[in-house]
């Protein structure tokens, strides 16, 4: 979900973070427990190209993909993503009334080659919640919902992120374990202490050991053993503003397949690196992208982009400029610090900004897929971005200003189209072998190497 802007700064709580390691599911000795085990290679390779099937390469089978260096992979082929946000399909299948637009959402994915969706996998306390406290499910929510949606998303070739819980207050998140906690007569001051008392900890690696252990009911498959589960992410976009240094969110051991959920501000350790962020503030919120991808366990690095948010909400050039530089630095890092793919899981621009358009966001679009590209042609870290977000029609009041109907842009449309199509051509034509710099002559070449972005 979008971040809550860093034009202005909060308060700093005075009581320092606790070890988020623990509360994200590991023992003592620095290694997961059992509810997080047997997760490993667990990032599913997408076999679909929605409606650019290439005539001459079989379709792979519906298998895990791997991680190789700074790069996914499936059978010694690479896999870059081009990807979307649709966080509320949960809540939509919950009902009976709603459940099609799931499937929509799905549909018109892949009608333009996206083969990666990113989604909440929690609804804590709310309406429809799929936890309703803690370790007491909704079977309903998990049968018609979530079940569904895993289910859905294999029909039409589609892999999910699913976000394990939230930084901010919607869809309950930490705020709602820090209520939890409460209720019990607990001590608590602030939502950070979600990351260090052992309780509100203990409630956490629940929930995490619940999806993982889930069996579909419609697939019969357990989560943790489906290759429709791209990957976990910890929480979407956390911060801890209590700690700024970054101390705590550390985390994991190298078994398991995992994503943090960072928005990828640097932090204190990597001074050097700080003129990359949009502004001072976003030293203080807590968090550290070179130092906290670092730590065992983490498989690919996450980023976020929203120039309006972090620069200034009046839509300008330097807003580009700035999505350019702040891509190209991650994508450095990624291959010189961290040997890892980065994905830029969250990208867009509102429509309610000042001097929006829609020329505008299509040229902010553009920038994104052909930074990544100019990454992918060298064999760099640059692994692919997922569009905040993709939504069906009649799903209007739902809209948050960054919603993309396919139907009603045809320009973004034709953009999504033509970058799925170059991934796809590249992911299908290329291999190690080729030492990730190959321009193998085919009949795709002129495609997928003109410049004309």
């Amino acid at each position: 979900m979008r971040a809550r802007p860093l034009l202005a700064s909060s308060s700093i709580f005075s009581k320092r973070c606790g070890d988020l390691e623990v509360s994200f599911g590991v023992m003592d000795d620095g290694r997961w427990d059992t509810t997080v085990e047997e997760v490993d290679n667990h990032l599913p390779s997408s076999s679909s190209q929605g409606v650019y099937e290439l005539n001459d390469v079989e379709e792979d089978e519906w298998e895990m993909v791997a991680k190789k260096g700074n790069q996914f992979v499936i059978n010694g082929q690479p896999f870059y993503v081009n990807g979307f946000n649709t966080y509320w399909l949960m809540v939509f299948a919950a009902d009976q009334s709603t459940r099609g637009k799931v499937t929509e959402v799905f549909q018109q994915a892949s009608s333009v080659g996206l083969t990666v969706c990113r989604t909440w996998a929690f609804n804590d306390g709310q309406w429809r919640a799929l936890q309703k406290s803690p370790g007491v499910y909704d079977e309903d929510v998990f049968k018609l919902a979530l079940d569904f949606v895993v289910s859905e998303a294999k029909k039409y070739k589609i892999r999910l992120i699913l976000s394990l819980t939230n930084n901010w207050d919607a869809y309950g998140g930490k705020a709602q374990y820090v209520k939890w906690g409460k209720a019990t007569g607990l001590n608590l001051t602030s939502d950070d202490d979600f990351f260090s008392h052992p309780t509100l900890r203990s409630y956490y690696k629940a929930h995490v050991k619940a999806v993982l252990n889930r069996v579909n009911t419609l697939t019969n498959i357990t989560y943790k053993d489906d290759p429709t589960i791209f990957a976990w992410e910890l929480m979407n976009e956390p911060r801890c503003t209590s700690d700024p240094s970054g101390d705590k969110l550390q985390s994991m051991d190298a078994k398991h397949l995992l994503e943090i959920g960072l928005e990828g501000f640097y932090g204190p350790s990597a001074p050097d690196r700080a003129q990359f962020n949009p502004n001072s503030y976003a030293t203080q919120v807590g968090t550290d992208f070179i130092r906290n991808h670092q730590v065992l366990g983490v498989d690919f690095a996450s980023v976020h982009i929203y120039a309006d948010s972090w620069i200034s909400q009046t839509i300008s050039d330097s807003h580009i400029e700035f999505i350019k530089s702040w891509m190209e630095a991650h994508i450095e890092d990624a291959e010189r610090y961290l040997g890892m793919p980065v994905v830029f899981t969250e990208f867009g621009v509102s429509s309610k900004d000042p001097g929006y358009n829609s020329s505008f966001r299509d040229t902010m679009i553009n920038t994104v897929y052909k930074t990544l590209l100019n990454s992918t042609k060298r064999g760099g870290s640059g692994a692919g971005s997922l569009l905040w977000q993709l939504f069906p029609a009649g799903t209007d009041y739902m809209d948050d200003g960054y919603a993309i109907v396919l139907s009603n842009s045809p320009s973004t449309s034709n953009i999504i189209s033509l970058h799925s199509t170059r991934v796809a051509i590249f992911n299908s034509m290329c291999s190690w072998k080729c030492k990730w710099g190959c321009k193998k002559k085919n009949p795709f070449e002129a495609i997928f190497y003109h410049d004309d972005l």
